[in-house]
């Protein structure tokens, strides 16, 4: 009976503590602003990964064409007719602990190119997002700021 109650004990433990770390790795889930204000960006999540979408973008259409804008600078000619709205630029990202979401990308419209990401949380409404090729060291960091968390 005293082992019974032990595995039970220790299974409820790790139950607890797989909650708590999804509803702290929940905390990203929300609009967040680049620094350059042009695109906002909605991260959310599906199944256990986050992710984030172009939501929003100051300048929507091509000045030229009139039309939405599209992801023309991207290295795949099948997605270069794709709009940018709605595209996910966030991709794969696992909470880490504490304040830290990796193992995922980011997509950089601007250039076309993708790098890995590694996403920190400075405080419940800043965002550093890090985006480089190879380690971490090599790459750069942008600031996000939450606009909107998500309603529940």
């Amino acid at each position: 009976m005293k082992n019974l109650f032990l595995l039970l004990f220790s299974i409820s433990l790790f139950s607890s503590s797989q909650v708590i770390a999804q509803d702290s790795g929940d905390r990203i889930i929300g609009i967040w602003e680049p620094s350059n204000g042009k695109a906002r960006v909605k991260i959310e999540k599906i199944g256990t990964r986050y992710y984030g979408k172009i939501v929003w973008l100051k300048e929507p259409n091509d000045p030229e064409t009139g039309k939405p804008k599209v992801d023309k600078n991207n290295p795949d000619e099948k997605l270069q007719n794709v709009p940018i709205k709605g595209y996910r630029l966030l991709k794969d990202f696992a909470f880490k602990s504490g304040d830290e979401w990796d193992g995922g990308t980011i997509y950089d419209p601007e250039n076309g190119s993708t790098y890995d990401c590694v996403i920190t949380m400075k405080d419940n409404n800043t965002l550093d997002i890090r985006g480089f090729i190879g380690i971490s060291a090599f790459g750069r960091t942008d600031v996000w700021k939450r606009l909107q968390t998500q309603k529940k």
